[in-house]
């Protein structure tokens, strides 16, 4: 009888561990190719219309968090809150993926995209001293901040958790009184 997936990253520790840094790297290798065509390609606020005019590539250096949050913070409590916790944060996470060998399969796939979305970002802090940003969508009432797409692994991650948290509520039993 041959293994469903999940129980098949249950049962070979080490199909499990190429799985998951495969996933951490396809997310990594995405996020940082896109960068560098960016840095290299497109001037500093230079606006180049994707899919007018809802989505438009620009280029920024963000020295500050999501949404440039903590860019005006004193250089060493910058360098402790967005660089050194991060990489603990990240440090933890993908220990845990090797540690709880019970996950779910979405559960490892959303904790692989948000790790690979994070080290993509912290990988440019160390590097470039800031992260480079440079999509920006705009549909009428909805309208974001410039990101890339290390923060898209980020968010379709958290998604992914958010369904699978759903779902084990969905079919979890009832906790009698």
């Amino acid at each position: 009888m041959e293994k469903s997936t999940p129980d098949l990253l249950r049962s070979r520790p080490a199909w499990r561990m190429a799985m998951i840094v495969f996933i951490m790297l396809l997310n990594v290798g995405c996020d940082q190719i896109s960068k560098n065509l960016v840095r290299s390609r497109v001037a500093y606020y230079e606006e180049i219309s994707i899919m007018t005019p809802y989505v438009t590539l620009t280029k920024v250096e963000n020295t500050g968090a999501f949404l440039s949050v903590g860019h005006t913070l004193p250089q060493p409590l910058r360098t402790i809150l967005l660089t050194v916790l991060p990489v603990l944060a990240l440090a933890f996470a993908f220990g845990y993926l090797f540690w709880k060998n019970h996950l779910s399969l979405l559960s490892v796939l959303a904790i692989c995209f948000i790790v690979g979305g994070g080290i993509g970002n912290v990988y440019d802090r160390v590097v470039y001293g800031s992260v480079t940003d440079f999509l920006h969508i705009d549909f009428v009432l909805f309208q974001t901040g410039i990101f890339n797409m290390a923060d898209v692994s980020i968010m379709v991650g958290a998604g992914i958790m958010i369904l699978d948290f759903a779902r084990k509520m969905k079919t979890a039993k009832p906790v009698q009184p």
